[in-house]
């Protein structure tokens, strides 16, 4: 199966990239434009299978970039992101072309499933995503795809947000991962209440890897986390 494309239009710097990395993480895609000048050059180059467009761009507003690649490709769908929370934006959103809307700040689990839903819908065919390939972990056998954390013929079944904090320290073993990108990836913002969520499945992954004493997660106090794997 080929990639899933996406062409993400975003001008806030920190919000693109942890968005574009996250999305890339999980097998997909991203071309990112700052603004909505040469959108459509870059998505006749690109051919994406579906947009991500910011309202609220310089130059071309996003629901006119939006109108202007409906008009070309109707038939790829685009998602609108806004802290907008009019009834009129969102009907202007729909009117200009657009398929869904989310509102800032969102989390990356809701993005994720709308995608997959728009893709679905335009294209029944079509999986969204690759199947993530299993991580060794000292003795265990971790599985994104089947949420599965193995160990000799014991499996744990992990939740989906298991999962997801797995996912994210394994693709950095032996690095440092920021506590506030963990929450803006996972959750969307780093309330006081996410960052009390985190901790909590912060202790569930401890206490699931306690059998081999190889494989640890470190707390970096002020910081975030490391998986370190000897």
């Amino acid at each position: 199966m080929s990639e899933t494309r996406i062409l993400y239009i975003e001008d806030e710097p920190f919000l693109a990239k942890i968005v574009r990395e996250y999305l890339e993480s999980r097998g997909w895609a991203v071309r990112h434009l700052p603004d909505g000048r040469g959108a459509v050059a870059a998505f006749e180059q690109f051919r994406p299978h579906i947009c991500i467009l910011d309202v609220m761009l310089p130059f071309d507003d996003g629901f006119s970039v939006g109108k202007d690649i409906h008009k070309r490709f109707p038939k790829t769908p685009i998602i609108y992101l806004t802290a907008k929370d009019q009834t009129e934006d969102v009907l202007a959103g729909f009117a200009s072309g657009g398929n869904d809307y989310l509102r800032k700040p969102f989390s990356m689990e809701e993005l994720i499933v709308r995608l997959k839903n728009l893709i679905a819908l335009s294209n029944p065919d079509r999986q969204s995503f690759a199947e993530q390939e299993p991580v060794t972990l000292g003795q265990f056998l971790f599985n994104p795809t089947r949420q599965e954390l193995l160990l000799g013929e014991q499996a744990k079944r992990l939740s989906h947000r298991e999962t997801q904090l797995l996912e994210m320290l394994a693709q950095n073993i032996n690095k440092d991962v920021l506590r506030k990108d963990i929450l803006l990836l996972l959750w969307g913002n780093d309330s006081y209440f996410n960052s009390r969520n985190l901790d909590v499945y912060i202790t569930r992954l401890r206490e699931y890897l306690r059998p081999d004493p190889n494989v640890e997660i470190i707390t970096l106090k002020g910081i975030g986390y490391r998986l370190v794997v000897a």
